[in-house]
């Protein structure tokens, strides 16, 4: 691996890393706890790259490996990075809400190429790995994915249904009254908590989107992160509340290195 340019976006879980080799951009990821392992590879194998930075942990990678890199916003750079990739996917809309789902969650306006952070959430990856673990005592990301798609959030929630019953409820009787409402005793399995888990918070995420894509008269709501990533439970739970809403969800490929292909496309 000899790129001549590097991006990279180091968040709080992940490292991100999009490289241009060969007229063909790359990406690979590590565990921000596995970042100085992996930064002290890179600076050796390559050693005269550009280098742009972004995410939370920029600055330390600017100090401690990369001095002379170019530092670029993480808003901006992810807003690069996914219009980037929307052309390349044939989507060329300037307009559409941007929700960056990490650790936590950005939703962002991409208005006419600008892009601006007009909402948020600290409900996002973070939220599925801590509560996850306190819930189900799994640790692993794609073990706690696997738990939400085999298990009935409803087993774990109060629905919209559940309130009405035995009569027909004024609106969508399969939306959420309460998270977790049905949990009184340990009986609820832990493949039923974690698609509450997964429920909850693909419900919170559209809900804070959709109502920015009202705000802002825009109708695509595009998300990316890392969380989506080989997460089918969560994505098709975020697609139907979004529809459900009358709004446009689309997931890009590689939506998850937006930020690193920013930063990339920045040098």
């Amino acid at each position: 691996m000899k790129p001549a340019k590097i991006g990279i976006d180091a968040g709080g879980t992940l490292l991100k890393m999009a490289f241009e080799e060969k007229r063909n951009i790359h990406y690979k990821s590590y565990l921000i706890d596995d970042m100085d392992s992996s930064m002290n590879w890179l600076k050796l194998s390559a050693a005269n790259a550009e280098v742009a930075l972004t995410g939370g942990k920029a600055e330390y990678l600017k100090k401690e490996y990369f001095q002379s890199a170019l530092i670029v916003p993480e808003i901006e750079s992810s807003g690069v990075g996914a219009s980037y990739l929307l052309k390349q996917d044939g989507l060329s809309n300037k307009n559409f809400i941007l929700s960056i789902i990490g650790t936590g969650t950005s939703i962002c306006l991409n208005r006419d190429g600008k892009i601006s952070r007009v909402s948020g959430s600290g409900i996002g990856g973070g939220t599925l790995m801590g509560l996850g673990r306190l819930l189900t005592g799994e640790k692993n990301f794609s073990n706690l994915v696997s738990l939400a798609g085999t298990g009935k959030a409803e087993n774990a929630d109060i629905m919209v249904k559940d309130i009405y019953s035995p009569f027909d409820p004024p609106v969508n009787g399969s939306l959420t009254a309460s998270n977790f409402g049905k949990i009184k005793d340990n009986h609820v399995s832990k493949k039923d908590k974690a698609a509450s888990l997964t429920n909850m918070i693909a419900e919170t995420l559209v809900l804070l989107s959709s109502q920015a894509a009202v705000h802002h008269q825009i109708d695509d709501i595009i998300y990316i992160g890392s969380t989506l990533r080989n997460n089918a439970p969560l994505k098709h739970l975020i697609k139907k509340y979004t529809v459900m809403v009358g709004k446009k969800p689309v997931f890009i490929q590689d939506g998850a290195y937006c930020g690193a292909l920013g930063a990339l496309l920045s040098l």
